[in-house]
């Protein structure tokens, strides 16, 4: 069993000692399509949950992503902006957008476990 938390937005999250590592799920990347471009932010911005971080374009759409939880931004992970293409290849793991000191950690309790996530997509 995973210990990713998801948005209904399809965002995950990673706790790890309140940074959390922030991406899309599988179900979004397979919604999306082939991604070509990603829109990342900057590092060293505060961002509150539910607010617009980044936006993932794809062959068929552009959408955007929220930050599952409010915080600090203190990594982002520039790789894809030369490989926008990670992401459909490994979304819940390596092609990770962003790392977020989060100030409130019981935002994460507001989020669904991946057996609920699986159930709000259907799978």
């Amino acid at each position: 069993m995973s210990n990713l938390r998801y948005t209904e937005e399809h965002q995950w999250a990673d706790n790890d000692h309140g940074v959390v590592t922030v991406g899309i799920s599988e179900f979004a990347q397979a919604e999306l399509g082939d991604v070509v471009y990603v829109e990342l932010p900057d590092e060293d911005i505060d961002v509150q949950a539910g607010e617009r971080i980044a936006t993932v374009e794809s062959v068929k759409t552009a959408s955007e992503v929220y930050a599952p939880v409010s915080g600090r931004i203190v990594t982002v992970n520039r790789d894809l902006d030369d490989a926008p293409e990670a992401i459909n290849e490994d979304p819940e793991s390596s092609a990770w957008f962003v790392k977020i000191e989060m100030s409130d950690a019981a935002e994460l309790d507001s989020l669904m476990t991946q057996e609920e996530y699986l159930e709000h997509v259907g799978d």
